[in-house]
């Protein structure tokens, strides 16, 4: 759990992290999430009593946001969680890379529960191209997209986030097709890009995992400035500012 999370959503928000995910991001800032060692259990209700304890910090439209890890490998009781907070009036978030979006009518059914009690998505798209997305992932992107799409049909509201790294999915060509397809969807509120960090590096160490790339810097502010401009194309901006 994170007490004051202030870049996951709007406002102060108090922030779950949940075990278990179906992808290995080369850059993923939380190895501990995958498996092994099991996490702390608790109960949705012992996790509303927990993050009810920082309302009066709750400014700015924060909240509970539900990150990981993938979220959504633990629908039904994220579903019931955030249940309960809507019976106390507080925003619900959810951070999820959607990667295990399905429209089979039972999981479709399951994710309609949870999303009817869920303010605002928070999805990543990390890489516009399947093939190289599955380089970064070790899964290709098509349920994301999908799930992008969805939300869309549904008007549910998106924050789009793109972590930038460079060398692999930094390149005008990438930048610019991610762009597009945000702006084909029409329920985006914002599009956030998240540079590259190695600050998760040691967790790495202490869990005995390797490191996949060492070698790649972080983008300097002007790359990110840069991408931000090409992701921003005339028709996102057309949608933003209708």
């Amino acid at each position: 759990m994170e007490s004051f999370g202030s870049v996951d959503g709007p406002g102060l928000r108090y922030i779950i992290f949940l075990k278990g995910c179906p992808l290995r991001c080369l850059y993923c800032h939380n190895p501990e999430t995958w498996g092994g060692k099991e996490g702390e259990k608790r109960s949705s209700e012992e996790m509303l009593q927990s993050a009810l304890r920082y309302r009066p910090y709750w400014k700015g439209g924060g909240g509970i946001t539900v990150s990981g890890g993938e979220p959504l490998l633990q629908m039904d009781f994220v579903t019931d969680l955030f249940r309960r907070a809507k019976a106390q009036g507080v925003s619900t978030c959810i951070d999820t890379s959607g990667a295990v979006f399905s429209r089979e009518p039972a999981k479709l059914q399951a994710m309609n529960e949870l999303l009817a009690v869920t303010d605002l998505v928070l999805l990543d798209i990390k890489h516009i191209d399947s093939a190289k997305h599955k380089e970064l992932t070790g899964m290709g992107n098509e349920h994301i997209l999908d799930f992008a799409k969805y939300l869309a049909e549904i008007k549910k509201p998106v924050w789009i986030r793109h972590v930038l790294v460079p060398g692999i999915n930094d390149d005008e060509e990438s930048l610019g097709k991610t762009g597009e397809f945000v702006a084909s969807l029409g329920n985006v509120q914002r599009l956030e890009i998240l540079p590259y960090h190695r600050m998760a590096m040691h967790k790495y160490e202490d869990l005995g995992i390797a490191y996949q790339i060492p070698d790649i810097p972080e983008p300097s502010k002007e790359a990110v400035a840069k991408a931000q401009q090409i992701l921003n194309t005339e028709a996102y901006q057309g949608y933003k500012n209708s």
